[in-house]
C-alpha cells in the first residue's frame, strides 16, 4: 500500500538524498512517486519489485491467451491445425 508521507517525494528531495531512498526502496518494496511542480513524473522501485512486476504482467498475459483460445474454441472459431499448415504452405509456396 502507498504511504503518501513516505511514497511521494519530489525529485529534488530525491535527487537530495538518492542514497537513503535506495535503502528504502530496498527495504519496503514499495515504489517511490517522484514529482515535478507537484505533480507525478515518475515512478522508482527497487530492482527485485520491478522483476516481480514484469513476472505478474507475463503470467496475465499467457493467462488471457490461453482463456482466450479456449473461448475460441467454445465458440467454434478453430480449424484443424492440418487446414492452417496447408494454408501457410501454400500461401508461402513452401513445398510438403
Amino acid at each position: 500500500m502507498l504511504d503518501i508521507t513516505k511514497d511521494i517525494q519530489s525529485l529534488t528531495t530525491f535527487r537530495r538524498r538518492s542514497g537513503d531512498f535506495m535503502k528504502q526502496l530496498k527495504k519496503s518494496k514499495r515504489p517511490v512517486v517522484l514529482t515535478v511542480k507537484g505533480k507525478a513524473a515518475a515512478v522508482v522501485q527497487d530492482a527485485e519489485a520491478y522483476q516481480r512486476l514484469l513476472d505478474i504482467a507475463a503470467r496475465t498475459d499467457a493467462q488471457e491467451g490461453i482463456r482466450q483460445g479456449l473461448d475460441d474454441v467454445a465458440r467454434g472459431r478453430t480449424r484443424p491445425a492440418r487446414e492452417a499448415f496447408d494454408e501457410i504452405r501454400r500461401k508461402h509456396d513452401i513445398p510438403r
